[in-house]
């Protein structure tokens, strides 16, 4: 794995992890909010699905080591689009796939940029406004504790967070890329409910995938680790 950096059209120094084996496929993968390219969950997610294809695991602005503040997907698509321009210069197919906040600038940044091939959108808010966000239930901060990592944690830098923002759900219906999209039935912080409208005002080849029992996001990897694996691998590569 190479750490290498590329930079946003306002400027923002953003971080990759570039894992090579040698593939003429790249998947980048999108975390969301409070989750970075060095979080346990995907550094074990990129190492894995790298056996399949190669793959860049990024940082969003005002996480890890990529500069600048969140914006809660005011601004981030300008990070996808610089990671997405950097694959380009190497990868035949461009795949795609975002959890939580970072789903949600995928499907954004997937509606004008045609250079993905497929799309896989995990836990994606039709909108920043109607995310529940359930942080007292169980099945919501157990989790959270779960995946506490301090050293990580402390590099989120959160800036305005209701600046303009585009909705997800008013995008989607420009994608022309196959699109699957993932949801868990219990999901405490965006609830399937978001999913599966997104899923049904979009245009394109699509697929909906509900994981039982199953929480937010990278939960899903987590929770049902063999289905998540080849749920995506089935889609992306077949």
């Amino acid at each position: 794995m190479q750490e290498t950096f590329v930079y946003t059209r306002d400027n923002v120094k953003i971080a990759v992890n570039h894992y090579q084996n040698g593939f003429d496929t790249v998947l980048i993968i999108a975390p969301g909010w409070f989750m970075t390219k060095d979080s346990k969950p995907f550094r074990l997610m990129s190492e894995e699905f790298s056996v399949y294809t190669d793959v860049i695991t990024m940082d969003f602005r005002g996480h890890g080591k990529s500069k600048g503040c969140f914006t809660f997907t005011s601004k981030e698509m300008y990070d996808l689009n610089a990671v997405l321009e950097f694959a380009k210069k190497y990868y035949k197919k461009i795949f795609l796939m975002g959890f939580s906040l970072g789903a949600a600038t995928s499907i954004i940044t997937a509606a004008e940029n045609k250079n993905i091939e497929k799309l896989i959108a995990v836990s994606a808010p039709s909108e920043f406004k109607k995310i529940e966000n359930h942080w007292w239930q169980k099945e919501a901060w157990l989790p959270t504790v779960k995946k506490c990592e301090p050293k990580v944690w402390m590099s989120i830098r959160p800036g305005k967070i209701y600046g303009k923002k585009l909705k997800p759900i008013e995008e989607v219906n420009k994608i022309t890329c196959p699109t699957m999209f993932i949801a868990g039935d219990k999901d405490p912080t965006v609830g399937e409910w978001h999913t599966k409208l997104l899923y049904e005002k979009a245009k394109c080849q699509k697929q909906f995938v509900e994981f039982e029992n199953c929480c937010h996001a990278e939960d899903l990897y987590l929770q049902k680790h063999e289905k998540f694996v080849k749920t995506c691998i089935d889609w992306l590569l077949n």
